[in-house]
C-alpha cells in the first residue's frame, strides 16, 4: 500500500457501467488522476485504487456495479486497496452507498469528479469514508481531461435533462439541462485535434436541446451557413477546426430532428450521416404514459425529414418492452414500427422500475417471461432488419476510420464508417490507427461488415 502523500506510486483502476457519458466520465477521471500524479493500471488485479463509475438507469447496471464494489470490498478481496464509487448511483443514493456496499472508502456524485485527487489523499490520511454527492444546480462544468492517444473522442456538450420521462432516473441523478458555451466545446476539440485525434461525438443526455435554456454563443456572432439554431451552429464551428475528420452527436429526440439539423447533417464537411434516435415504443398509448413528447407517426415524420436531406442516413434506436400497461397490440405496433424505420441496429431493454420515477408507482404487469419473449422476438426481427440493410453493402467500397486491432482477433483491425457500422479487414503495412481506408466489402452479418483494403488505398 502507498504512503499518503506519495501520488507517483498510486495506481489506478476505473471500472465503468452504463453509457457513453460514463465513459467519457471515466475517461475524464483516469486524465485527471495521471495529472495529478497517479499511474494507470492495466486492471484491477494491479491496482492499488479501484474506482467503479456506476449507472442508475437501470436496476441490473446498478445491481453490477454494487456486486462489483461488494466484491472487490470484501476482505478477502481487498488486499490494502482503497475503494471508490463514483457516478449517477452515488447521486441517487447518497449517504446510503456506504449502507449498500460495506468498506466503501469514498462515494462521489458525477458533479464532483473534479475533487477526486483531494478526495483519494483525504482517504489515504486516513480521513474516510467520504462521501460528496454534489449539487447538480451548481457543479456545472464538465472535466475537459483527456488522455493521450486514440483517433476518437467524447466530448460532452449538453448537460442533465429537461424531459422527466416517466421511467427515466437521469434528471434527478444528472440534473436540469445546462449547454456548454460554444467557446468552450472548441476549446476541447482542438486540443483534441491538436492531439492527433480525428473523430469527435458530442453527447448530450437529450443532444439536440443544446442551447435550449441558456445562451451558448455571443449576441454578435454570425453563421456561415446562416444557421439559427443553436446545435446546427455548433456542428459547423466544429467542422472547422483543423484536423478533425468526423463529427458525430448523440442520442437525439424526435422533436429536434428539425429542416435546420436535416440541412447541417447534408452540408456541414464532416458530420456523420448516422444518428441514434430512441423511440422506446410504436404504441401512442405506451408514448403517452412514457411522456417521451411525440407519437409514431411524429417520429417516422422526423425521420423521414432527416432522410430526405441525407438519403444514406443509418439509423439506430432504444426500445423499452414490458413497460406497464403494455399490451399484446401495443408490442405489434412497436414491431410495426421498426419495420417502418428500417433501424441499422436497435438496443432492446426489458422495463424494471426505478425508485423515484412516476412509473415506479405503477403495476410492473408484464411477466419477467413475457418482457423476455418480446425482447427476443424484436431482436430476431432487428437481426434480420440489420441484415437485409448491411448484405446490401456487399460489393460496395467504403471509408472506414481505422480504430486498431480487433478485440477478437488482433491479426486483424476494426473501424467504423461514416454510417457507425463496424468494419473487420486485414491491415496493411504502415496503417496507423485514425487512418482513413477504403474497404471492399465482401460479406455481411447483422451488424458487422467484414472485406478487404481497396487497392491499398490509405487516406
Amino acid at each position: 500500500m502507498t504512503e499518503p502523500g506519495d501520488k507517483g506510486a498510486g495506481r489506478v483502476f476505473v471500472k465503468t457501467y452504463g453509457c457513453q457519458m460514463n465513459e467519457r466520465d471515466s475517461e475524464a477521471i483516469a486524465a485527471l488522476l495521471v495529472r495529478a500524479g497517479y499511474t494507470l493500471a492495466a486492471d484491477e488485479a494491479g491496482a492499488d485504487i479501484v474506482i467503479v463509475n456506476t449507472c442508475s438507469v437501470r436496476e441490473k447496471a446498478e445491481d453490477k456495479a454494487i456486486g462489483k464494489l461488494r466484491l472487490i470490498s470484501s476482505a478477502r478481496n481487498r488486499r490494502g486497496r482503497i475503494v471508490g464509487a463514483v457516478g449517477c448511483m452515488v447521486q441517487r443514493l447518497g449517504g446510503a452507498a456506504t449502507a449498500r456496499v460495506k468498506g466503501l472508502d469514498f462515494a462521489v456524485g458525477p458533479h464532483r469528479l473534479h475533487t477526486l485527487p483531494a478526495v483519494i489523499e483525504a482517504v489515504r490520511a486516513g480521513r474516510g469514508p467520504i462521501i460528496d454527492a454534489g449539487d447538480p444546480e451548481e457543479d456545472r462544468e464538465p472535466l475537459t481531461d483527456h488522455l493521450p492517444g486514440g483517433p476518437t473522442a467524447f466530448v460532452n456538450i449538453l448537460l442533465g435533462c429537461d424531459r422527466y420521462c416517466t421511467y427515466c432516473i437521469v434528471p434527478h441523478v444528472r440534473g436540469r439541462e445546462w449547454s456548454r458555451p460554444g467557446a468552450s466545446v472548441l476549446r476541447e476539440v482542438e486540443a483534441l485535434a491538436g492531439q492527433g485525434v480525428r473523430e469527435v461525438t458530442l453527447l448530450g443526455q437529450s443532444v439536440m436541446s443544446y442551447g435550449r435554456t441558456n445562451a451558448v454563443w455571443p449576441a454578435d456572432a454570425v453563421s456561415p451557413r446562416g444557421f439559427t439554431e443553436p446545435l446546427p451552429r455548433l456542428l459547423e464551428a466544429v467542422a472547422a477546426v483543423p484536423g478533425l475528420r468526423r463529427i458525430r452527436f448523440t442520442s437525439g429526440h424526435p422533436v429536434g430532428c428539425s429542416a435546420e439539423l436535416g440541412r447541417a447533417m447534408a452540408e456541414v464537411p464532416g458530420v456523420c450521416d448516422h444518428l441514434h434516435l430512441p423511440v422506446q415504443s410504436g404504441s401512442d398509448r405506451v408514448l403517452k404514459r412514457m411522456h417521451r413528447g411525440y407519437t409514431a407517426a411524429d417520429y417516422l415524420a422526423a425521420v423521414a425529414r432527416l432522410r430526405a436531406a441525407v438519403p444514406t442516413l443509418a439509423l439506430t434506436s432504444d426500445i423499452i418492452v414490458g413497460f406497464p400497461g403494455e399490451t399484446q397490440e401495443d408490442f405489434e405496433q412497436t414491431q410495426a414500427l421498426m419495420e417502418a424505420a428500417q433501424f441499422d441496429n436497435v438496443y432492446i431493454f426489458k422495463y424494471s422500475p426505478r425508485e423515484g420515477t412516476p412509473a415506479a408507482r405503477w403495476a410492473d404487469d408484464v411477466p419477467d417471461d413475457e418482457k423476455m419473449r418480446r425482447n427476443h422476438v424484436l431482436l430476431r426481427d432487428q437481426d434480420r432488419l440489420g441484415l437485409a440493410l448491411n448484405q446490401a453493402l456487399v460489393g460496395t467500397t467504403v471509408a472506414v476510420l481505422a480504430e486498431g486491432p480487433s478485440l477478437r482477433n488482433t491479426a486483424r483491425w476494426a473501424g467504423r464508417t461514416t454510417t457507425n457500422k463496424i468494419v473487420i479487414f486485414e491491415p496493411r503495412p504502415g496503417l496507423r490507427a485514425g487512418d482513413i481506408v477504403s474497404v471492399q466489402i465482401d460479406r455481411a452479418a447483422a451488424q458487422t461488415l467484414y472485406g478487404p483494403l481497396a487497392d491499398g488505398h490509405v487516406a
